[in-house]
C-alpha cells in the first residue's frame, strides 16, 4: 500500500464527510473525485471503488449516530428514566412512518434507478432542481414555523418528509436538501426538520450499505484493507465536525446559500464534463 493511496482515501473520505448530509449532494461531488482520484488514476477496479464507497458512507452514518446518541436512546427506549413525565417525545412510529415512503419507492426502483439515473447529466438536473426546492422553501416560508422542535412534530408531517425524501433517490437531488426543505414548507423550524432528515438517514443508509457490503465482502482484502479504513475514519471525523456545526447554523442561514452553492456546482459539472 503506497503513501499516496491513502492520501487519495483521506481526501475522499473528507469530501465524504463534508458533503453526506449537508444539502449539497454527495452524488455530485462524488462524479468529480471519482475522475480525478480514483478513475483517473486507476487506483482500484470498480467494484473496490464502490465499496470504498459504502465504507466511507458508513464512517458518515456512525457520526449521526454519535451526534443523536441520546435521541437514538429514546426511541429505542433506552432512556426511560430520562423521558418520564415528558409528555412529547420523538416516537419511534414517526420515524417509521417518515421512512416508508422512500423504502418502497427505492426497494420497488433500485434497479431502475442504478441504471438509468447514475449520470452526469442527471446529477446536474438534480442539482439544479434540488436548488429550487429549497429556493421555493426559504421563499414561501418566511413566517414563523408551527414546530420548533422535532418533538412536536406531528405524523402527518413526519409522513410528508417521507415523501420528500423520496426526491433523494434522484442522484444529485441530496437526500437531506430535499427532506429539510419539504420540513420546511410543511411549517417546521430549520433545525427542526434537520434533526429528522439525519435520524431518518441512519436506518435508510445503514439497511442500503449493510446489503452493499454483504454482496462484496470479497473485496476486503488485505491489501485494500488499509484504503478502506483511512477513508472511514476521515469520513467519521469529517462528519462529526460537519453535522454538528451545520444544526448550529441552519436556522441562521437557512437554505439559500446552499442552493446557490449547487447551482454554481452544476455549472461547473456541465462545463467540465458536457
Amino acid at each position: 500500500m503506497q503513501l499516496w493511496e491513502l492520501f487519495v482515501a483521506m481526501i475522499l473520505g473528507i469530501v465524504e464527510g463534508l458533503t453526506e448530509f449537508a444539502p449539497v449532494s454527495s452524488t455530485g461531488h462524488m462524479i468529480i473525485v471519482d475522475d480525478i482520484w480514483l478513475n483517473s488514476k486507476e487506483l482500484y477496479t470498480e467494484p473496490v471503488a464502490n465499496t470504498f464507497k459504502v465504507v466511507i458512507q458508513l464512517g458518515s452514518i456512525l457520526a449521526v449516530v454519535i451526534v443523536f446518541k441520546d435521541r437514538f436512546k429514546d426511541l429505542l427506549g433506552l432512556n426511560r428514566k430520562e423521558t418520564a413525565g415528558k409528555k412529547q417525545r420523538l416516537s419511534l412510529t414517526k420515524v417509521i412512518v417518515g421512512l416508508i415512503p422512500a423504502g418502497v419507492l427505492g426497494l420497488l426502483f433500485e434497479d431502475y434507478i442504478d441504471e438509468y439515473l447514475f449520470s452526469v447529466e442527471t446529477v446536474i438536473i438534480g442539482l439544479v432542481l434540488g436548488a429550487i426546492l429549497m429556493l421555493i422553501a426559504d421563499y414561501v416560508t418566511k413566517k414563523k414555523p408551527h414546530i420548533d422542535t422535532v418533538d412536536q412534530m406531528t405524523y402527518k408531517q413526519a409522513f410528508g418528509m417521507g415523501l420528500f425524501q423520496c426526491l433523494g433517490l434522484w442522484p444529485g437531488f441530496s437526500r437531506s436538501g430535499s427532506t429539510i426543505a419539504g420540513g420546511v414548507l410543511l411549517r417546521m423550524s430549520h433545525h427542526s426538520a434537520a434533526d429528522f432528515t439525519f435520524i431518518m438517514a441512519v436506518p435508510i443508509m445503514l439497511g442500503a450499505s449493510g446489503l452493499s457490503l454483504l454482496k462484496n465482502w470479497e473485496y476486503f482484502t488485505m491489501d485494500a484493507l488499509p484504503f478502506f479504513i483511512v477513508g472511514f475514519i476521515s469520513a467519521f471525523i469529517v462528519a462529526l465536525v460537519v453535522v454538528k456545526f451545520f444544526l448550529k447554523l441552519i436556522d441562521k442561514i437557512k437554505l439559500v446559500p446552499f442552493a446557490i452553492y449547487r447551482i454554481v456546482l452544476a455549472a461547473l459539472i456541465y462545463i467540465v464534463y458536457l
